[in-house]
């Protein structure tokens, strides 16, 4: 990874919420070394009014913290319609954890104990995503009454926004760019990660539910088709 103050660009930023100081050091050295700049908080609260006073490009959130813990920050980040990228740190090697967290809106998660350089990794490909750095499609899809503006991460149907995380909005385009193509979990983990990456099939199901689960707030039933034993690929979108 670039430092992006080498090419006059300001650097990302990310805030890395854990209580143990430790690892928030840790973190911040890895992330600093990689040109990404790092604001620290010790717990949930003091997560959130970082946020409000200055808001970062990625939160690396860990789960399990005294006063307010991560779960709860995603749920009140999603819940004021913050679409800021969420990274978990989980201590739980615990499917359901990882799962709930992802239904929550968070867009990937690590597992304790971890390497400073997978989490970099991690936090990079959710950046050069936000940032557009990897091979873009036309900046405006329209699929029925499905409109996606790739340049400003927006989703609409019917006119209407709809809020996604980086990670639905990535797993939407990747079906929208492809509409008649049927995309396993597997070849939709490598669009959003790259290969390498150790995401369970369970990790895109959660992504799909959330997906639907909004585009039916809006009205919206038939936006993701599911092909027993294949995988996803887009819908009529006419409602």
């Amino acid at each position: 990874m670039t430092d992006a103050s080498a090419s006059g660009n300001p650097p990302r930023k990310v805030l890395v919420v854990d209580d143990d100081p430790h690892i928030r050091q840790l973190l911040a050295f890895a992330f600093t070394k990689a040109g990404i700049a790092t604001v620290e908080a010790s717990d949930g609260e003091d997560a959130l009014a970082c946020l409000a006073r200055d808001p970062a490009d990625l939160v690396v959130l860990d789960i399990n913290m005294p006063r307010m813990d991560g779960l709860e920050v995603c749920r009140r980040l999603r819940a004021s319609h913050s679409a800021v990228p969420i990274l978990f740190l989980s201590s739980r090697d615990e499917e359901i954890d990882r799962v709930l967290g992802i239904e929550l809106g968070a867009d990937d998660y690590v597992v304790k104990p971890f390497s400073p350089r997978e989490v970099v990794a991690r936090a990079g490909a959710i950046l050069r995503r936000t940032a557009g750095q990897s091979a873009t499609p036309p900046a405006d899809l329209a699929r029925g009454r499905l409109r996606l503006d790739t340049a400003g991460w927006q989703a609409f149907w019917n006119h209407q926004e709809v809020i996604l995380t980086v990670s639905e909005f990535s797993l939407l385009m990747a079906l929208a760019t492809s509409p008649s193509r049927v995309q396993s979990r597997e070849m939709l983990i490598n669009r959003l990660h790259g290969p390498g990456f150790a995401v369970t099939d369970r990790t895109i199901d959660s992504h799909i539910r959330n997906l639907r689960r909004k585009f039916a707030e809006h009205g919206a039933y038939d936006v993701i088709e599911t092909r027993a034993g294949i995988g996803y690929r887009l819908g009529a979108c006419t409602g």
